[in-house]
């Protein structure tokens, strides 16, 4: 079994996920005792997020190339970043270790593929709906991207940070989740993808009419398929 190296942190409440389903998946695929081998190098969300908020790019990718590179000397096999909006800097920290970075659209661009959708829409924070660094990795596999309208960005990004985030679940806010996945299937989405890994926390399969693309659930797999490949 090859070891994880997680980093997580950004929220820890998504990291726990991760945490939880890949020792699960081990566990249903090899029985008995086993577990995962993984090192987690959990960093400051607040740091972070003031990184983001203030375009401070370049400092978030030296934060996260410096926790890659001790969970590399640590043992690591590959990495995972528990979150999908620090992708945006996912090809900095690969250039900075030797090892192999799994990436959370990749992933989830596969799935899509295989269910033979062509039409997703998209939720996450503003970062992940409206630049290029995770839906491109989408579009490029000819995958039609539909974000939210910009009020209703607001609504997801916000509480995404202000409730999701410090673990909050508000039942206002998943009624509000399912009328906005419901405007982005009258504007064509075959499927949802929920492009932040602490979404999934609030929204589940059965809120949808149209297929989910949970993308905690799909990375945390695809690390334990890597692991035991």
């Amino acid at each position: 079994m090859k070891t994880i190296g997680l980093i997580g942190g950004m929220s820890w409440e998504s990291s726990s996920e991760y945490y939880r389903i890949i020792n699960e998946e081990v566990k249903q695929r090899l029985g008995g005792l086993h577990s995962a081998k993984c090192i987690l190098y959990s960093v400051d969300f607040e740091e972070i997020e003031n990184c983001q908020r203030n375009g401070e790019w370049e400092e978030a990718a030296k934060i996260l190339t410096d926790a890659a590179r001790s969970l590399e000397l640590a043992g690591a096999d590959f990495i995972v970043i528990c979150t999908n909006t620090m992708h945006k800097v996912a090809n900095e920290i690969q250039s900075g270790i030797q090892i192999l970075l799994l990436h959370i659209a990749d992933v989830t661009a596969q799935q899509v593929l295989l269910s033979g959708i062509k039409s997703i829409g998209l939720l996450g924070t503003r970062y992940t709906m409206e630049q290029d660094f995770y839906k491109s990795i989408l579009e490029t596999q000819g995958i039609k991207v539909l974000v939210p309208k910009e009020t209703d960005k607001v609504i997801v990004n916000t509480v995404i940070y202000n409730e999701l985030c410090l673990g909050k679940i508000v039942d206002e806010s998943r009624a509000r989740y399912k009328r906005i996945i419901q405007d982005l299937i009258g504007q064509g989405a075959n499927g949802i993808i929920l492009g932040c890994t602490e979404i999934g926390l609030l929204v589940k399969p059965e809120d949808l009419p149209v297929p989910l693309f949970d993308t905690t659930l799909l990375h945390a797999k695809e690390a334990v398929n890597l692991a035991l490949k």
